[in-house]
């Protein structure tokens, strides 16, 4: 009998099916230091085509019970974590030694302050790691709770519908596509990393931008007299 992992999103479905996407993804979904270990799109990606079967293969799971799993999951998961972030998250945020989380922590408030919120609780779903803290994050900043809970809603059916459904679309067009899912993983996991570089590279321009803009600014204003008019030159 294979131990469970509950990091890997194959251990997890093959023990619990759509049972087991609706407790990760709640969890993914906002329960912080849980939920930062635990796999999302690597859990949705191939549960999506677990249920597409073939001429010779009936569907390991049925759609229907896997959207329904994750949409619930996604938005509970985000709700609860709102309610942690707004009960004292800032503080549980504050006393994490673990430099990855509060990194992440960190990066949902960009997110919010750059994009404001309904758009940052959409885009910030489809960013690994950063989603798990963008509702505590939200939580705690105050954001109000109506404005979140559409937003987050809306961002937690987009995601999790059509990453199970893009599965079930290649596992019903790609005969024996099993050979394939792991590469296919490994992709997902790729393409979900893009908005972290994209989002660090601007970063690092941000930062060498100040760090030109330093050296002007500390320059002494007696290096630069000030005329006085009416006062001649001597």
């Amino acid at each position: 009998m294979m131990a469970l992992d509950p990091t890997d999103g194959a251990s997890v479905l093959a023990a619990f099916g759509a049972l087991g996407v609706l407790v990760v993804i709640f969890a993914e979904s906002g329960l912080l230091v849980v939920g930062f270990f635990l796999p999302g799109d690597t859990l949705l990606f191939p549960a999506g085509v677990l249920c597409a079967g073939s001429a010779q293969q009936a569907p390991r799971l049925q759609l229907w019970q896997v959207l329904l799993c994750a949409a619930v999951g996604a938005v509970a998961g985000g709700q609860v974590g709102f309610l942690i972030g707004r009960h004292g998250g800032r503080a549980l945020l504050a006393r994490s030694s673990r430099r990855r989380l509060r990194r992440a922590a960190a990066r949902a408030e960009r997110l919010l302050a750059r994009y404001g919120h309904g758009k940052a609780l959409v885009i910030g779903r489809f960013i690994p790691i950063v989603r798990t803290v963008l509702h505590p994050a939200a939580g705690a900043l105050g954001v109000p709770t109506r404005t979140f809970t559409v937003w987050q809603a809306a961002g937690g059916l987009l995601w999790s519908q059509s990453l199970v459904l893009a599965g079930y679309a290649l596992g019903s067009s790609v005969p024996q596509v099993d050979d394939y899912l792991l590469p296919l993983v490994a992709l997902v996991v790729a393409l979900s990393l893009l908005p972290l570089l994209a989002e660090a590279r601007r970063g690092r321009g941000a930062r060498r931008a100040r760090d030109r803009a330093r050296p002007a600014a500390r320059e002494h204003p007696r290096d630069h007299p000030r005329e006085h008019p009416g006062r001649p030159r001597r």
